[in-house]
């Protein structure tokens, strides 16, 4: 089973955020995370909750560490266990309710 987090991180009191953003997807590529990043925010999929959450309590304090005073982090979880689901597999299965059987 995977779980999938949505979650965007602020660091406050500053304008731009795309450095900050950087550094969170240098992070997840170094650990070889699937990750989609949005103009909001960005959703991770991991095999567990635990993992998840550790690699945002990470990004989280990298905003410390690139001089940020306060941050603010904003998590959505989404854990199915019973069957396997991607990011993909959600998008998907919206898009054919819309959209219907296209053949």
């Amino acid at each position: 089973m995977g779980v999938i987090i949505e979650f965007v991180i602020v660091p406050l009191g500053e304008l731009s955020l795309s450095k900050y953003i950087a550094h969170v997807v240098k992070l997840l590529e170094e650990k070889g995370v699937k990750y989609q990043l949005t103009p909001m925010g960005t959703i991770i999929e991991v095999p567990t909750l635990r993992e998840g959450l550790r690699i945002v309590e990470e990004a989280h304090e990298a905003m410390f560490a690139l001089g940020a005073k306060r941050v603010s982090t904003t998590i959505r979880i989404d854990d199915r266990r019973d069957k396997d689901r991607k990011m993909e597999d959600k998008v998907k299965s919206v898009l054919e309710k819309v959209w219907g059987d296209q053949d």
